[in-house]
């Protein structure tokens, strides 16, 4: 029997988006019959010093923990040694347990796991898919955090496109990011298209006045502005942050942070220092718990830096979806995420710098609760229409079927 061997460096549906579907996709194709490992770590994403079973069955998927460095992700020097055990440790598990006719499905956490598992697939005569999240090496030079010459960097993007030619096919979270390899020289052939997801059982419409942690936070009929999940380097703040400033004496408005990451630690920090009153920042909300702490939101905001553009697709747009709240999207209109939103005429989206036109569209769509309505009316139809999970695990059976 073949067996799907996912490789990823968390697997438990915990704080990181990439985990949490990983989880679910790799559960659902147990139910339905597929031989399912997953080698990963034994920490979670928030916790460098958990220790996990090395092995261990959960809900019909074999889990294969490998031991690594526990310098965790607040510094970069600490995740890259992380990293380099992680592929070591890696590499030896799945030379042991690959067999002929196996499917290795590589994702990107860390990243270019493709190098790591292309020769082993081609020695174990398995076959390989890549599942990419994010495009690196490219993610970190924009970001100004590879330490690489620019020769190197040059030569390990040789690589990574080598390995991607060398898989069956290539599972990208978005169009940008299939033009993006396809300018590259991948062949079409070998790029496919299934974006992120959210379960539309799990999360659906809510009321703003019908959720616990509104509520809890006496937040009373105030316009919330919302943002779950990781606001990281890849994220934009700049333009949030001046839009609030112009709004600090106008109590109406209140910006509700939920999460981490280290733009998240700046943000505070920043609305610290300038004493701004309409923040409320809190840790990252337990999954069970995402439905309501969705919905306390009246509108959710979701960023990216244009130059990223085709190489990371911000995941919390689906959940927002769900939720049947409007989107604004600070960053390229011409990006994934602007394209969807301009397409469903779901939300709005802001250029970065743009702080006037944030708040004039956030005054706009807090004097205008229908308006608001019927943004969310259509976010909701549209998850409906193409992104729920069970849209997303009838694809990804389809592909896995052919890749035996």
């Amino acid at each position: 029997m073949t067996a799907y061997v996912f490789l990823n460096r968390y697997f438990l549906p915990d704080q990181s988006a990439t985990s949490q579907m990983l989880s679910d996709l790799a559960q659902t194709l147990a139910v339905r019959g597929f031989e399912v490992h997953v080698l990963c770590s034994r920490q979670l994403y928030d916790d460098a010093d958990a220790r996990l079973p090395s092995r261990e069955r959960l809900l019909g998927v074999e889990v294969h923990r490998v031991a690594t460095t526990r310098f965790g992700r607040s510094r970069l020097p600490g995740r890259a040694l992380d990293y380099a055990s992680f592929y070591l440790s890696a590499a030896l598990t799945l030379l042991r347990i690959l067999r002929r006719g196996d499917v290795v499905i590589a994702m990107t956490d860390p990243p270019l796991l493709s190098l790591l598992a292309a020769p082993i697939a081609t020695l174990k005569r398995a076959a390989l898919i890549n599942w990419q999240q994010d495009v690196f090496p490219e993610v970190a030079s924009h970001l100004g955090v590879n330490p690489l010459p620019g020769a190197a960097d040059r030569f390990l993007r040789r690589l990574r496109d080598a390995s991607l030619r060398a898989a069956i096919t290539n599972v990208l979270v978005g169009e940008r990011m299939c033009e993006y390899f396809a300018l590259r020289g991948i062949p079409m052939a070998k790029l496919e298209v299934i974006e992120n997801w959210s379960d539309a059982d799990a999360i659906q419409p809510k009321p703003a006045a019908a959720s616990a942690l509104r509520n809890g936070l006496e937040l009373g009929d105030r316009f919330i502005v919302g943002y779950s999940g990781n606001l990281g380097r890849a994220h934009e703040i700049d333009t949030l942050l001046a839009a609030a400033e112009a709004l600090k004496d106008e109590p109406a408005f209140l910006f509700l942070m939920q999460g981490g990451g280290a733009k998240m630690a700046a943000l505070k920090d920043a609305v610290d220092q300038r004493k701004l009153q309409n923040f409320r920042f809190l840790e990252y909300q337990p999954r069970e718990a995402l439905e309501d702490s969705l919905a306390a939101a009246d509108v959710h905001l979701v960023s990216l830096l244009p130059a990223l553009e085709g190489l990371i697709v911000p995941s919390k747009l689906y959940g927002i979806l769900a939720a049947g709240r409007p989107v604004i999207f600070i960053g390229d209109a011409t990006g994934d995420v602007g394209r969807v939103i301009l397409d469903a005429q779901c939300g709005r989206t802001i250029a970065v710098g743009d702080s006037r036109g944030l708040v004039e569209t956030l005054r706009q769509l807090q004097a205008q609760p229908e308006l608001r309505a019927a943004m969310g009316t259509r976010a909701r139809a549209l998850l409906c229409e193409k992104f729920t999970a069970k849209k997303a695990y009838e694809r990804w059976v389809a592909l896995l079927e052919r890749a035996k």
